[in-house]
């Protein structure tokens, strides 16, 4: 495999969560194909009675948060060593008619590595994905900033696969509106043991307050135990927020137990706290039923006060093409 392929799979892989694709046409210089999925899923919990001003209103715990999302995968070689490439995916949920548009970006990758621009990971998630791995829960505390986070707009990526299983990730989100911006850079290994570290770093400002984040992170696969830590650390208006994210999981022929441990904590004042508060265990079963269709149950004990924190549970089935 070359490296402008290798380097622009890197890119689809950060967001892709299934290998199956319907190949709309396919020649010797280009590509487009089409996957997605179909997921009925549903949550219950005594905060799903709660407003988005606090408030408890009359309506059930039971929520209904089932989604289709599709996604479309376009690349073309334009010589040896350079390809261009596009890529957009969207969901809807079933209690709203509106679309939400989660990835959209268009690039160039070259021998050197990938460049592109739209709406993208920061170099980060490649470190956060190694703990954000449930089907329903987890994946709440690595982010203190919102320049660590996934699907960020107006973003630059540079992505270059290097020697010895290396990585390199390197962002630009500017956002003048919101007073937001960040830049940002990781490293990534993979060795062939089954053994992953990574660290990054990410800094500018959030709602015009300065921000930056630390990232470390670690995994190891062997046979079907996966396990996988983060420890995250960083400054939102010069006052500091630590947290880290434990995961792991064990598969037996098609079943796989998941656990995930997520924790915060920052020292602002307690009026403030709770905005990056996080600490809970949370468990999961799935089923794959087929290659296609996986069932799944999970159940978060959130160790939190307030009714914002109660528990849940999440089950679901989806449906991939």
């Amino acid at each position: 495999m070359n490296n402008t392929f290798l380097t622009t799979a890197i890119l689809g892989s950060l967001i892709s969560s299934t290998s199956y694709a319907y190949t709309v046409y396919s020649t010797d210089e280009s590509s487009l194909t089409v996957t997605g999925r179909i997921e009925a899923r549903f949550n219950v919990s005594d905060a799903n009675k709660l407003s988005e001003d606090g408030n408890t209103e009359p309506n059930n715990s039971f929520d209904d948060i089932s989604r289709i999302r599709g996604n479309i995968d376009g690349n073309t070689q334009v010589t040896d060593s350079i390809k261009v490439f596009g890529y957009y995916s969207g969901e809807i949920y079933s209690d709203s008619s509106d679309s939400k548009n989660r990835y959209m970006y268009v690039g160039v990758g070259t021998s050197y590595g990938a460049f592109s621009y739209g709406q993208q990971d920061s170099s980060q998630v490649i470190l956060t994905n190694v703990t954000d791995i449930m089907e329903t829960f987890g994946g709440s505390a690595s982010d203190i900033i919102t320049g660590n986070e996934d699907e960020l707009e107006n973003n630059f990526v540079y992505l270059a696969q290097l020697p010895l299983n290396m990585t390199a990730t390197v962002n630009y989100v500017r956002d003048d509106s919101k007073g937001n911006y960040s830049a940002g850079g990781s490293m990534f290994y993979s060795a062939p043991i089954g053994l992953q570290l990574g660290v990054g770093y990410v800094s500018g400002e959030q709602n015009n307050l300065d921000a930056e984040q630390y990232n470390i992170t670690a995994a190891y696969t062997l046979g079907g135990l996966y396990i996988g830590g983060v420890y995250v650390n960083g400054e939102v208006d010069h006052t500091d927020v630590s947290g880290f994210e434990i995961a792991t999981a064990y598969t037996v022929n098609d079943f796989i137990f998941r656990y995930v441990y997520n924790y915060r904590t920052s020292d602002f004042p307690a009026s403030q706290r709770g905005e990056y508060s996080v600490n809970y265990n949370a468990v999961e079963g799935v089923y794959n039923v087929t290659s296609d269709f996986v069932a799944y149950a999970g159940y978060e004990f959130n160790r939190l006060d307030g009714q914002a924190n109660d528990d849940q549970f999440q089950a679901g089935a989806r449906y991939m093409f």
